[in-house]
């Protein structure tokens, strides 16, 4: 279930003309979900329109409980698919918060002892 919703939010996001999309794989670093999805959108307006398409691709494809935070200002809007998490940025905000950095990191126990 989780490889059809992120292979989905992958689709749609790139149909929608997203930017800079990386997926993070959380096995074994969270329990929250399996994967991360953070993209940018050009602007509030199209960070708006790629959180609908999201929205609505989800609901079309039987996702539910979908949970979305963020709409009105459309800085940074998350998408929470359950087993996948979907953010969606304008680039100075995705900049300043650099989620690919904290979740990409190793683990302590991956860390090779110096």
């Amino acid at each position: 279930m989780a490889a059809d919703v992120l292979k989905l939010v992958l689709a749609t996001l790139e149909e929608n003309k997203a930017e800079e999309v990386q997926t993070i794989d959380l096995a074994g670093k969270t329990s929250i979900a399996d994967a991360m999805v953070v993209s940018s959108g050009r602007s509030n307006r199209h960070v708006s329109a790629l959180a609908d398409y999201l929205l609505k691709a989800l609901k079309e494809a039987g996702v539910k409980d979908v949970r979305v935070e963020g709409m009105p200002a459309c800085d940074w809007v998350l998408v929470d698919a359950g087993d996948v998490i979907i953010h969606v940025f304008r680039p100075e905000v995705r900049t300043f918060y650099n989620l690919e950095k904290m979740w990409s990191a190793a683990r302590p126990g991956d860390r090779l002892a110096g």
